[in-house]
């Protein structure tokens, strides 16, 4: 059985592309065979995140200029990277460029959405059928657009992330009660994931420190309350949402080193001792949970 994913947020800068990328190389790195793709059609990142240039992009194969091999490419082997083995890693890429994405800002109307809905269902079907896929990983459009709420409705589970900002907070409630509950309603399973939640930061002399003193740092301010900001608790600011049939995942502090880095990349393959990447385990941990 194959399980699709989808990040989502109400606004951008929550850190959903870093999440899907890393939460993707953990189920590989597990054995599993994962495509990750980035449906974030008004502005795509992941062929940054990954330094790639397809041949072909999604929406080459949404207007029926592409096939799937053209389309999905292999991550692994394009990076020549072995630490993502024992799994398959694949990764479709949305078109970055201007006039791919004015295509999508000219008002359509409803049949024009219904038609992108069916093609992406058809990609979906295509990755399960053809290739096997065990994990589908979907980076979206953040907000309420045609093209985000078609991104999760090809998907079964829905992670909202969000950080604990004012003008995020009130707009995380305004989704969870007019979309999230339909798509609850019909068989979704809805998650919240707080990101970058103060609590805990790597201090400035620290950052190129070892990964053992750091990790080590990190456990001893879990332990005795000590961390840099005292921990937020997501239920208080977001009290009476589980109406909304949402779950809580572990929430991610705020790992500066991370945050401010010029590049992250794939810190759970580079870096798996670091608190990022055995927190995320756990977040995944709690998701498979539901599959059983």
């Amino acid at each position: 059985m194959t399980h699709c994913i989808a990040l989502h947020s109400y606004k951008g800068g929550t850190g959903k592309t870093t999440i899907a990328a890393n939460i993707a190389a953990i189920l590989v790195k597990s054995g599993k065979k994962v495509a990750l793709l980035d449906l974030d059609i008004y502005a795509p990142s992941l062929h940054n995140y990954f330094k790639l240039t397809p041949k072909k992009y999604i929406n080459d194969f949404l207007d029926n200029n592409a096939d799937l091999n053209e389309t999905i490419i292999d991550v692994a082997e394009s990076l020549n990277d072995k630490k993502l083995q024992p799994g398959k890693f694949y990764a479709g890429f949305s078109n970055p460029n201007r006039d791919a994405i004015f295509k999508f800002e000219i008002s359509n109307g409803p049949e024009y959405w219904k038609k992108q809905f069916r093609k992406l269902v058809f990609l979906r079907e295509q990755m399960i059928t053809k290739m096997d896929m065990d994990y589908i990983i979907i980076d979206t459009s953040p907000g309420i657009r045609h093209w985000s709420i078609n991104a999760l409705s090809i998907a079964d589970k829905l992670i909202l992330t969000m950080k604990m900002d004012d003008l995020d907070i009130e707009g995380t409630k305004k989704l969870l009660y007019d979309i999230y509950t339909t798509f609850v309603k019909f068989g979704a399973i809805s998650y919240i994931l707080l990101n970058r939640i103060s609590g805990y930061c790597i201090p400035v002399t620290l950052i190129n420190d070892t990964d053992e003193k750091i990790n080590t740092i990190h456990e001893r301010a879990v332990k005795t309350g000590n961390s840099t900001i005292k921990m937020q608790n997501p239920k208080t600011v977001l009290e009476g949402l589980e109406v909304t049939g949402v779950k809580y995942l572990t929430p991610l502090p705020c790992y500066c080193d991370i945050q401010f880095s010029s590049r992250e990349f794939l810190t759970v393959v580079n870096n798996p001792n670091h608190p990022f990447s055995k927190n995320l385990q756990i977040i995944i941990d709690e998701i498979i949970k539901d599959n059983l």
